[in-house]
């Protein structure tokens, strides 16, 4: 179960960013490029479920809500921060092994045929 959320690349964005201080949904929304309201609003369901953020609403016009972290999600936040810095450090190798291996199944196919 925890796994799950290690593994969803929305999650883990939206705990990279609020460790960084609160913010409301629309505010993540524009932070998060790619994603979804729906998508979004389903993520911090998840992570408000699972004990890793926190929700405010603010009696306002419309209804303002905020999302924090919590102690819990911190801590995840810290772990997942690794793999953020490993595959920033590590993503020119990464793309070379991606362009190595397509030419050589490239090179394959074009000896099969």
């Amino acid at each position: 179960m925890v796994l799950d959320r290690i593994g969803d690349k929305w999650a883990v964005l939206v705990l990279i960013l609020l460790e960084a201080g609160p913010r409301r949904f629309n505010q993540l929304r524009r932070e998060i490029q790619g994603i979804s309201q729906k998508m979004l609003a389903q993520t911090l369901r998840s992570l408000e479920r699972d004990g890793l953020v926190s929700r405010r609403a603010f009696a306002t016009v419309p209804v303002t809500v905020e999302y924090a972290i919590t102690p819990l999600g911190r801590t995840l936040a810290e772990t997942v921060d690794a793999l953020r810095i490993w595959a920033e450090s590590h993503i020119g190798e990464v793309a070379a092994a991606q362009r190595a291996y397509d030419r050589r199944q490239e090179e394959e196919a074009a000896q099969a045929a």
